[in-house]
């Protein structure tokens, strides 16, 4: 029953990670389903006690991890695929999560758990709504030319329409949404698809065009086949910026030093819903490969592309929705 219990979870492993541990698999760190079940007979120390079974020798610990990304010292290959200096390494090995992801992290008091509860209670989440510009022509090779087509305009002015309803809100349930700012990269198709959903969006402020923000290649996908000398280059040349965007964009919000009373929303003496106040809004008009990396591979299409929800609770993983 055990041997069945450790073939079955390993049954679920994704191709490429059975791939991997079959390939590099370690005699020493053997599963019961490694090898075959041997018919032993017990045997007992002078009190009838069954002595201690030797256990395998553990892993000697490596050096920690300081902060999370890629490691321009490192030499070789990736399992050939790619430069290892471009894998992206986090700073604590998955499942568990980095509770200062951000760097922003303020210090709590001698009771963590009491400060948890405090800061779930009177902390501010940050909503951010990533939209990826609408189809625009491809063909051309400047910049100002790569403008959206008619489906492209489309997408976007059905992508305004549902953030106006969203802002508008529906009853005290699904109230309005704070949306602080519309933010878009330096790309004309991103600021065309911006500014036809700002025109939906009146009293939203907009923000100037971030180059942060422009495509790019932040880094090697895995599972990925052999990558040729332009991805590489693209890697080294994109990673940096879009990593720099990522610092800059994406935290949580400060730790409110006031305990505030109101936690729901309420409507104004005339009847009018007002937003919550525990929920901001953010939206970033940009592209494809940097919609895909703040949480490290989602897959996205056009439209209301995603919601990135970070919350002040270090326990809360909406990072990676």
């Amino acid at each position: 029953m055990m041997a069945f219990q450790h073939l079955a979870r390993r049954a679920v492993l994704p191709g490429a990670a059975a791939a991997y541990l079959a390939a590099n698999r370690d005699e020493r760190y053997g599963t019961r389903c490694d090898v075959a079940p041997q018919q032993t007979e017990t045997q007992t120390n002078n009190n009838g006690v069954a002595p201690k079974l030797e256990t395998n020798t553990i892993p000697k610990k490596t050096n920690p991890i300081l902060k999370a990304g890629m490691r321009p010292e490192e030499e070789g290959d990736y399992h050939g695929l790619f430069p290892k200096r471009q894998l992206f390494q986090p700073k604590v090995n998955y499942p568990m999560w980095d509770k200062n992801w951000d760097e922003r992290m303020e210090p709590q008091s001698d009771d963590p758990a009491k400060s948890q509860r405090w800061i779930r209670k009177n902390g501010v989440t940050r909503h951010i709504i990533l939209i990826r510009h609408g189809q625009y022509e491809e063909q051309h090779k400047e910049d100002h030319k790569k403008l959206l087509t008619r489906l492209g305009r489309q997408q976007a002015e059905f992508t305004g329409k549902r953030i106006a309803e969203m802002i508008k809100g529906v009853d005290e349930k699904f109230g309005p949404c704070n949306v602080k700012v519309l933010r878009v990269s330096d790309l004309a198709r991103a600021k065309e698809t911006a500014d036809i959903i700002a025109a939906h969006l009146p009293g939203v402020e907009r923000s100037d065009p971030d180059p942060l923000l422009n495509e790019g290649r932040p880094a090697h996908h895995i599972p990925c086949g052999h990558a040729n000398k332009k991805s590489i280059e693209t890697t080294d040349q994109g990673h940096p910026r879009i990593e720099k965007a990522f610092q800059k964009y994406f935290y949580r919000a400060p730790i409110p030093e006031v305990e505030e009373v109101e936690t729901h929303v309420s409507p104004h003496e005339d009847g009018e819903l007002k937003p919550h106040p525990k929920h901001e809004f953010e939206i970033i008009v940009c592209h494809a490969n940097r919609i895909a990396d703040p949480p490290r591979g989602v897959a996205t299409s056009m439209h209301l592309q995603l919601f990135v929800n970070i919350s002040n609770d270090t326990s809360d993983r909406n990072r990676f929705v």
